[in-house]
């Protein structure tokens, strides 16, 4: 098998491990589950680190991507900003497990939250165009917006599924109808971070 072959069985098999084991699922399990040695594992993954990292890349590549791709190019505009949303979420909940086994898993996010959010702000703007998502939220607004999401994954019951209420309160909170003003815009932010006047 040829090394690309095998960080790809590596990755998978990594995936579903933490998925069922949890966080603290040892390396050489992982090996076990993708048909490779422990000593394989090293030479492609030489830390945990580069494995969490190449999971989450992997994931995202093969669930949200595609979905933010077919969410810019048309359709719906409203369906386009809750799929986007709902994939990027729906894989964060999945992924509990594989960003709990890491101290910090900030840095392994930190590629993925930049193209995320770069498709976000225009899948959004394209929402606003049509009418459909008011007109007051700034893109700087979405990373907020999504980091709050994101935290209910602690602290509800069901962590795969229990965020989807919040959400569905969310949706409502963006759309144009609301008679709810925003509050102004922190002075610190300009047009430049996708605000309007």
């Amino acid at each position: 098998m040829d090394a690309a072959r095998n960080a790809e069985l590596i990755v998978r098999a990594a995936w579903r491990a933490y998925a069922e084991l949890g966080a603290d699922v040892p390396l050489d399990e992982i090996a076990r589950r993708a048909g490779v040695g422990v000593a394989t594992l090293y030479r492609r993954f030489p830390s945990k680190g580069d494995l969490l990292l190449a999971i989450m890349e992997w994931r995202y590549a093969d669930f949200v991507e595609p979905v933010v791709a077919r969410a810019r190019v048309g359709g719906d505009p409203w369906r386009a900003v809750v799929t986007a949303l709902e994939a990027a979420l729906t894989m964060m909940a999945e992924a509990q497990p594989v960003l709990q086994a890491v101290h910090d898993p900030r840095p392994l996010l930190v590629g993925l939250k930049a193209r995320f959010f770069n498709d976000l702000a225009a899948i959004v703007h394209r929402a606003q165009e049509a009418g459909v998502v008011r007109a007051d939220l700034c893109a700087s607004d979405l990373p907020l917006v999504v980091y709050m999401l994101i935290s209910t994954l602690r602290v509800t019951p069901d962590p795969v599924d229990g965020w989807r209420r919040c959400f569905g309160l969310l949706l409502a909170g963006l759309r144009p109808d609301s008679d709810i003003p925003l509050p102004d815009v922190p002075a610190r932010e300009t047009q430049s971070e996708g605000c309007p006047d």
